[in-house]
Formats: structure tokens, C-alpha cells, sequence
């Protein structure tokens, strides 16, 4: 378990890629175990979030590795979905739990607003890190991933302001 976190930890600092992860489905199930459990504690940790609200998160993450996923498939890499997918989910489960550690370590130092600013400067940092991930699965230059992550992202954000009643 410790070389895939580790492996994962150094796909999240762009230094190896998808191909670095075996072609396994049991690692890409405890991938997505990972990420269900980092889910969950910042579920937990965010004392306004609703079941509705989770729930909406779920499917725009579902809806943004199936985009991943016909990437893929229709540059004619579908033979890399296990692996690419594995990188992804693994990859946002480090990233959520960096999120978890500075929301827990710096809100009682610098204020919920600013935890908050830097849980969101985390999060962007994996739109680049996805982007890394899919430019290497698909063998195409690194601004083009960019490119992809950055609209799926985009894309995701809009599916979830979309169905988010104002308050």
C-alpha cells in the first residue's frame, strides 16, 4: 500500500505518470477507497454540508472521469483506462487529504477564510496534475492536457452551479 501512495504522491508533484501504476483493478479499487475515505472525512469535517450537496459532488466527479475516460477512448489509448483511472482517483484522494490537513492544521491559526482560500488554491493545484495525467496517458504535449483538465474542470463546475438551488 505504501509504494502506491507513494507512487501517487509523486504523479501529484508531476513526476511519473499513469504508466507508473500497474494495470490492476484491485489498485484502482483501493484508489477508489482512498478517495471515498478522504470524501468522507471532509464531509464529516464541513459541518454545512448536506447529503444533497455530497451527492452532487459525487456525480460531478463520476461525470469528470467518464470525460477522462472517452479522452481516451477516442484518441485510441482505451487500453490505458485502468491505469489512467487509477492515477485520477488515486491522485484526488492525496489531494483531498492535503485539503483535510490544511483545513485542520490552519483554520484555528489563520481563520476559517483563509484554511478555506488555501483548500481552494489545493484544489486548483489538480487541475495541472490532471493534466499531466491524461497528457501522458494519451502521449500528446503537457498544454494540451492542461487544456483537457482545465474544461473538464470547467465543465464540472458548471453541472455542479448548475444544479445547486441558490441559498
Amino acid at each position: 500500500m505504501l509504494p502506491l501512495i507513494q507512487t501517487l504522491f509523486e504523479i501529484s508533484l508531476l513526476r511519473k505518470g499513469p504508466k507508473d501504476i500497474p494495470h490492476s483493478w484491485l489498485l484502482l479499487y483501493l484508489c477508489a477507497a482512498l478517495w471515498l475515505f478522504g470524501f468522507m472525512a471532509m464531509t464529516i469535517l464541513n459541518q454545512n454540508f448536506s447529503s444533497r450537496e455530497a451527492g452532487l459532488d459525487l456525480a460531478s466527479w463520476v461525470l469528470g472521469l467518464v470525460c477522462y475516460v472517452f479522452v481516451l477512448a477516442f484518441s485510441g489509448h482505451s487500453g490505458r483506462i485502468l491505469q489512467t483511472l487509477a492515477a485520477l482517483i488515486g491522485v484526488g484522494a492525496i489531494i483531498t487529504f492535503a485539503m483535510f490537513a490544511e483545513l485542520v492544521l490552519l483554520t484555528p491559526f489563520l481563520g476559517a477564510n483563509l484554511a478555506n482560500l488555501g483548500a481552494v488554491l489545493v484544489l486548483f493545484w489538480s487541475v495541472p496534475v490532471k493534466g499531466h495525467i491524461i497528457a501522458r496517458a494519451i502521449e500528446r504535449h503537457w498544454y494540451l492536457g492542461i487544456a483537457i483538465a482545465m474544461s473538464i474542470f470547467v465543465l464540472q463546475f458548471a453541472f455542479t452551479s448548475t444544479l445547486t438551488p441558490e441559498p
